[in-house]
């Protein structure tokens, strides 16, 4: 026990100023700015998207995985500790720098279409890194932290995002109801298809359901997804603005494209698990087995342990940094953006996933979400 005591006493995390990468990766589109206005090319202009779906894949390749779990003892002072919380704070400033930036290079950059495109997708990717922030703060009790998530989500404007997940998707999740966990079979361009427009329809539901209970309409400024879409008014209306009707493609380029890397990230952390429904009709509580797990070292690093995804679902309020590891969870052959890759081949995803999912509901159809 002495033994034990003082190993507990004695950990400290390795990584505690390694997860700065989290913070440092939405300054990726900024790095290729610098370079193109140093006169490096527009090629440069698509630096995020080689980094990302390049180096990120084979650095998870070489250095691969760390399982290694905190000790329980200590969770409560690590989740104490400010430095975690102040870098998911430092990060929404941060997204909202590099997609303004973007969007006046965007328009007074004189870009061709190969340049433009290329720095559309890069602040895509940044407004995405704020979806994923937002996605941390929103889970939070206190008011600063759900309103530092919604100024995340603004420039991506998928502000109704914190209720539909939290309210919504935790509560659906891993079920044929959910429209954020994706079916075996189902290809993910056909899961982006229903996974959007669902989210939407039941951020306003829950809502109207909300504000209907208080005797108010769902148009009620106490609305949550008003509130949030309001800050998307309060980004771009200014840069609207300052660079005019010009700039409304980039808008809606980059939020599309944050708009398809969460619905890639949804795909890849449910694919095909279902939680057997119980004698009294309602489902058995989300445990590990419920979500896809990875433990890559340089993705879980890019984005704040999002890939711990199997006890996040488990233990929903646990901040990014107490994260765990467990034996039943699924496990991903590689990171995220390594899994978006195959995502987006269908045929080579099924291949590779649809073995995964058979396996892990060891013949128990019921475990199996077929829609």
């Amino acid at each position: 026990m002495a033994t034990n005591s003082a190993a507990i006493c004695s950990w400290t995390d390795r990584r505690r100023y390694w997860w700065l990468v989290s913070l440092a990766m939405p300054m990726l589109p900024l790095a290729g700015l610098a370079a193109w206005l140093a006169g490096g090319g527009e090629a440069w202009l698509w630096l995020t998207g080689v980094v990302l779906y390049g180096v990120v894949p084979l650095a998870d390749h070489l250095l691969g995985e760390d399982a290694s779990n905190p000790p329980e003892a200590l969770v409560p002072e690590l989740e104490q500790d400010r430095w975690y919380r102040w870098l998911t704070w430092a990060t929404v400033p941060v997204v909202w720098l590099t997609v303004a930036v973007a969007a006046w290079a965007a328009v007074e950059g004189g870009l061709s279409l190969f340049g433009w495109l290329g720095l559309a997708l890069s602040a895509g990717w940044a407004s995405g890194a704020g979806i994923n922030v937002g996605h941390e703060l929103g889970h939070k009790k206190g008011a600063l932290e759900v309103w530092l998530g919604r100024l995340a989500l603004a420039p991506s404007c998928y502000g109704h995002f914190i209720v539909e997940h939290v309210r919504g998707h935790h509560r659906d999740v891993a079920t044929p109801e959910d429209p954020a966990s994706s079916r075996l079979g189902e290809n993910y361009y056909c899961f982006m298809t229903r996974e959007i427009p669902g989210a939407f329809r039941r951020a306003w539901e829950l809502e109207r359901e909300r504000l209907a209970a208080q005797g108010r309409s769902p148009w009620h400024p106490a609305n949550h997804n008003l509130q949030a879409w309001a800050l998307s008014v309060v980004f771009w209306g200014p840069l609207l603005a300052w660079l005019g009707p010009a700039l409304l493609p980039f808008l809606l380029v980059q939020a599309a494209f944050a708009y398809s890397l969460l619905s890639a990230a949804n795909y890849v952390e449910h694919y095909g698990l279902k939680r057997l429904r119980r004698a009294d009709g309602r489902y058995e509580r989300c445990a590990p087995r419920h979500s896809w797990n990875s433990n890559h070292v340089v993705s879980n690093l890019l984005l704040y342990q999002l890939q711990r995804h199997s006890d996040h679902h488990a233990w929903p309020a646990r901040r990014y940094q107490s994260l765990r590891h467990f034996d039943e969870a699924p496990q991903l052959p590689t990171g995220y953006y390594g899994m978006f890759l195959l995502a987006m081949v269908p045929p080579l995803w099924r291949r590779v996933m649809d073995a995964k999912v058979l396996a892990h509901a060891e013949g128990c159809e019921a475990r199996i979400n077929r829609g």
